[in-house]
């Protein structure tokens, strides 16, 4: 499992300009089954995605194609751990 932190790089009305290609670029990867959350940060500086079944120089792939990588709005870092406990209830893919 990965936890990508987007970091903007870019004033909030550039984002907003690329929010909708931004949008329909993680509704593809959540499809896909690679992504499993996303969201803002709060203070909006930027946003937490999820990440799940997928190696990780297929993820860089992914994140370069995202419209804010595209049109540098955004940077990002990826934390890759190892997901040996969930709350009950809580149930994610089994990895591939």
């Amino acid at each position: 499992m990965y936890v990508i932190n987007l970091i903007y790089t870019a004033p909030l009305e550039r984002i907003d300009d690329a929010l909708e290609a931004h949008r329909a670029f993680l509704t593809k990867h959540f499809d896909a089954g690679v992504f499993v959350a996303a969201g803002p940060k709060m203070p909006r500086d930027g946003g937490i995605i999820l990440a799940v079944r997928i190696e990780r120089d297929k993820l860089d792939e992914i994140l370069a194609s995202d419209p804010f990588a595209q049109q540098n709005l955004a940077r990002y870092e990826v934390t890759e751990f190892k997901t040996t406990r969930l709350a009950a209830g809580l149930n994610l893919p089994v990895p591939a």
